[in-house]
């Protein structure tokens, strides 16, 4: 008489064992590649909207767009307190009827991009619409007269160093800045906005020639604040200990400034 033979209780054990293996190898390449195809789009997503930005100063006598998100509240003594026009967001509550959309829809640069998912990194956690910020130095608000900020594009030299957009995430009411002085002392060495660490502990951003790159983040440092930042969102980056010697910050520094404002 024929008998069926099955697994043995052993082959079934070394079956799931050799399958969890597998597994264990293939999970973190297809996440590596997810991430790689999600920071492709966002990269891309950078260099049109600088594009963008370059198109909108050439419109207008080379005079930048607001680099703000359309609010400013620093400072009540300031000519630009309150609700202003910014590359997004305009002169009206920052979260008019229709919330994110409203805003980057009113947005200087809306004529020029009428696509709402060219304002989103894939990343971006639920609820975000509009996770770029502009750089400080590309006509920011509240900058001290004395630092190298551009309003025009003729105030931009070596372009293909000067950062114009970032994917921070979580927006701020203003730009993305970092510190920049041109006195020693200990600011010299703080981050004033968080570095990003949402593409592989890494960032992408774009350059005022139109080019977009990511950057990996080298020091541990950066890592740790931009990781505390993820994790808390009322933490405030400027209340980390200063960073002396960080290359992160320095190369950062040069990128929204042009130079470092004091001597490494």
């Amino acid at each position: 008489m024929y008998k069926r033979k099955g697994f043995t209780l052993i082959e079934l054990l070394v079956v799931i064992a050799i399958i969890a293996l597998l597994m264990s190898i293939l999970f973190p390449a297809l996440r590596r590649a997810r991430e790689q195809g999600k920071r492709a789009v966002c990269l891309s997503n950078l260099k049109q909207l600088t594009l963008a930005w370059v198109v909108y100063a050439e419109n207008n006598s080379g005079k930048l767009c607001g680099g703000h998100q359309g609010y400013n509240d620093n400072d009540p003594l300031s000519p630009t307190y309150g609700y202003v026009d910014g590359w997004v967001g305009c002169e009206e509550p920052p979260d008019p009827p229709g919330g994110q959309e409203a805003r980057i829809k009113c947005g200087q640069l809306w004529p020029y991009i009428m696509d709402l998912d060219m304002y989103r990194c894939p990343t971006g956690v639920r609820g975000e619409m509009l996770t770029y910020s502009i750089s400080d130095g590309m006509d920011g608000l509240d900058v001290p007269a004395e630092w190298p900020i551009a309003h025009k594009l003729l105030d931009i030299t070596r372009a293909a160093g000067r950062m114009v957009f970032i994917d921070e995430g979580r927006m701020t009411s203003d730009g993305f800045s970092c510190s920049w002085d041109e006195v020693h002392t200990p600011d010299c060495y703080s981050w004033y906005d968080c570095p990003p660490v949402r593409h592989s502990l890494g960032t992408t951003l774009s350059f005022a020639d139109a080019h977009s790159e990511w950057w990996l983040w080298k020091d541990p440092r950066t890592i740790e604040v931009g990781l505390r930042r993820e994790n808390d969102e009322n933490w405030l980056c400027e209340d980390a200990d200063p960073q002396p010697d960080n290359e992160d910050l320095k190369r950062m520094q040069r990128a929204v400034w042009g130079k470092l404002g004091y001597e490494p």
